[in-house]
């Protein structure tokens, strides 16, 4: 057990009678991108909340670092180290990149009880995070909407590997980027999992998820088809899975059926 960072096992999630999520087990090691896949209505968003801390699980266990745990708030998830990076970033256009980075977190100055917000040194910092990844902040006061898709993706995950995330929980990171802004994205994935982060990447899209993921998850209907080492598995596999390849050959077989008790 100690060979993870963090274990979901057997986790199911009921909204009445509907059954959101019943028994996926998922198992992260550090330094791993582990790509969660799903068709639409897969359970994928349920399981990110379940993850953070929006919501419990009416069956199996979260364990992190060992430690069996409960997450009462999606506070006690960031507390353990498992931030979650959704689709809308949380990032407020009009504001500048480096109040972006800190949000609420802002490194302070001066004595107690008269702390004032430390530009000059949050700047600096934003600069650097971002120059690391490649991308040159030539002035960190401008606005947040004034940079690209993938930049702004880059920042929201910068921020989160900065204030201490153990595991990062990326919630279709590529889906409304372009092929090089994604390329930019993903890299910076990688790099950070080399680093020692531990990543959970969410996606629908194969051809981005095949070349940066060590293990795939593939979800259907709130159920796992279970998790796969990259060296067990195809892209072409992976693909027939997401498109639910065996319904499909079962629906061919009943076509040519009716086909042929139509002309006899």
């Amino acid at each position: 057990m100690q060979d993870y960072l963090v274990q979901f096992n057997n986790i199911s999630k009921f909204f009445g009678k509907v059954i959101a999520l019943k028994d996926v087990t998922m198992k992260l090691r550090k330094g791993e991108i582990m790509c969660l896949l799903g068709d639409n209505g897969a359970g994928k968003s349920t399981l990110i909340k379940t993850l953070a801390g929006v919501h419990k699980p009416d069956e199996g266990e979260i364990i992190v670092e060992g430690k069996k745990t409960i997450f009462d708030s999606p506070k006690d998830a960031l507390d353990m180290g498992i931030a979650t990076v959704y689709q809308d970033l949380a990032l407020v256009s009009l504001m500048s990149v480096t109040r972006n980075f800190f949000m609420g977190r802002e490194p302070l100055k001066g004595p107690p009880f008269f702390r004032t917000f430390d530009i000059d040194k949050a700047n600096k910092i934003a600069a650097e995070r971002m120059g690391q990844i490649g991308i040159d902040i030539r002035d960190p006061s401008q606005a947040v909407g004034t940079m690209s898709g993938g930049e702004r993706q880059c920042l929201a995950i910068s921020r989160a590997i900065y204030f201490g995330a153990k595991v990062l929980v990326l919630d279709e990171p590529t889906s409304a980027l372009g092929v090089h802004q994604a390329s930019v994205v993903l890299k910076y994935i990688v790099k950070a999992a080399s680093q020692g982060l531990a990543v959970i990447l969410i996606t629908h899209n194969v051809h981005h998820a095949y070349p940066v993921g060590n293990s795939f998850t593939v979800l259907n209907r709130g159920k796992s088809l279970g998790t796969y080492a990259k060296k067990n598995i195809t892209r072409e596999k992976l693909l027939s899975m997401m498109a639910g390849g065996e319904e499909l050959n079962k629906l061919e077989v009943e076509l040519q059926e009716m086909n042929r008790s139509s002309t006899n």
